[in-house]
């Protein structure tokens, strides 16, 4: 792409503004999507390279943008961008989970967040940060109003728990709007785990001033 050669040598944030991440950590994202999502050759056409799927799927998830709009820079037709950003979305969390987005599962583990908060935050007993963000969508055929927000237009919920780093332990997303924060939670695994006692929290025996152990 003349674009993305543009902007690894431009000497300004021009590429981070693009991609929202620097040189180094785009290289290193590419290498472990690489064997996922190259394609082989044809006689009739070249593959779009690992490289340009990554881009233009980045490039999307950085913007929002249509893909009509997304074309004129990536010069992939939207048809190709309607196949290429889901599959490769799929390969970086296939490539991704083991390391990045990893669910706490032992009471060690617990601990270990709850210590980053207490010495980072000075915020004692916490597992993680819950929070929840309307993704604005298509309406859904056959949906009526049911993903139809106070904020008058179509959305999903994205709900999220982060550690002490603002690293993602737990991500949730499908839920529509009309339902209360409360509700978006008692649809998840996380909830049902809860319920269960299967989430392996810390006991107060183990906490600070033996309190509740909290997110």
């Amino acid at each position: 792409m003349t674009l993305m050669r543009k902007l690894r040598t431009s000497a300004t944030n021009d590429l981070n503004n693009y991609l929202r991440m620097d040189d180094m950590c785009f290289n290193e994202l590419l290498s472990m999507v690489k064997p996922f999502i190259s394609k082989k050759n044809t006689k009739m056409r070249k593959s779009i390279t690992a490289e340009e799927r990554l881009i233009v799927t980045l490039r999307y998830l950085a913007t929002g943008r249509s893909l009509e709009g997304l074309k004129f820079s990536a010069v992939i037709s939207p048809q190709a961008l309607g196949r290429i950003i889901p599959d490769t979305c799929q390969c970086i969390y296939k490539a991704l989970k083991k390391k990045y987005l990893k669910f706490p599962g032992t009471v060690e583990e617990w601990q270990k967040i709850a210590r980053d908060y207490n010495s980072r935050w000075n915020f004692p007993n916490c597992g993680g940060a819950i929070d929840g963000k309307h993704i604005k969508i298509v309406k859904p055929v056959n949906s009526g109003s049911y993903y139809f927000n106070y904020k008058e237009y179509f959305s999903t919920v994205l709900m999220a728990i982060v550690d002490a780093n603002y690293e993602f332990i737990y991500v949730n997303v499908g839920c529509n709007e009309r339902i209360s924060d409360g509700g978006v939670i008692e649809t998840t695994k996380f909830s049902d785990k809860f319920l269960e006692k299967a989430l392996k929290l810390p006991s107060n025996e183990t906490t600070i001033n033996k309190m509740n152990f909290f997110l």
